[in-house]
């Protein structure tokens, strides 16, 4: 860990602790000594997508490659923190491309995915920003992401619906055809 990294978790220790004595808790008390560190720590990793460029990810591993067909990268699981609420949004992310002369490797769509999400997010700026991301680095003939996703901040607390999923979905280029993008569709409901 840096010595900036270092820095940056005290002060967020310190601000945690500040908050779970507010809460009416001792955060001296055995069971919490090293909570505010613990979630300094935590919340560091969760919101690690700010300190990386995605669309450096993608070039790290462009080839050219002469294949335009549907490249398919789908049930990509990822976690998120509401930005209302800062409480956890989580599911799965389905992501295709269909390439013009320069593909990427596969990994790194999910990594795309990973950055944008470890970040205070809405899911459906994730959605757009993911598919935003892989049309400017690769420049393919059209992406298409859709997530689905369970929110915290519905589930235990507000409506406290504990089973609804929200799905977004946003596309480019060859994807605004109905066709094309009924195909992808079918793609991923029917190997699940």
């Amino acid at each position: 860990m840096s010595d900036e990294d270092s820095k940056k978790t005290q002060e967020l220790s310190a601000c945690y602790s500040k908050i779970i004595t507010l809460l009416g808790e001792d955060v001296k008390r055995e069971g919490l000594i090293k909570t505010p560190e613990r979630v300094a720590k935590a919340m560091q990793f969760l919101m690690s997508g700010y300190a990386q460029d995605p669309h450096e990810v993608l070039r790290s591993a462009t080839f050219t490659e002469d294949y335009q067909q549907m490249v398919i990268v789908k049930d990509i699981d990822f976690y998120s923190m509401c930005e209302h609420h800062m409480l956890p949004f989580f599911g799965k992310a389905h992501v295709a491309y269909i390439p013009n002369k320069h593909i990427t490797g596969l990994s790194k769509i999910a990594r795309v995915v990973d950055i944008y999400a470890r970040r205070m997010q809405l899911q459906e700026r994730l959605t757009t920003q993911i598919k935003e991301c892989i049309q400017e680095t690769l420049n393919p003939l059209g992406v298409i992401v859709v997530i689905e996703a369970q929110h915290m901040c519905m589930q235990m607390r507000g409506v406290q619906k504990q089973h609804s999923i929200t799905t977004t979905s946003d596309f480019t280029g060859v994807f605004e055809e109905a066709t094309t993008r009924e195909e992808f569709l079918s793609l991923i409901r029917n190997s699940r």
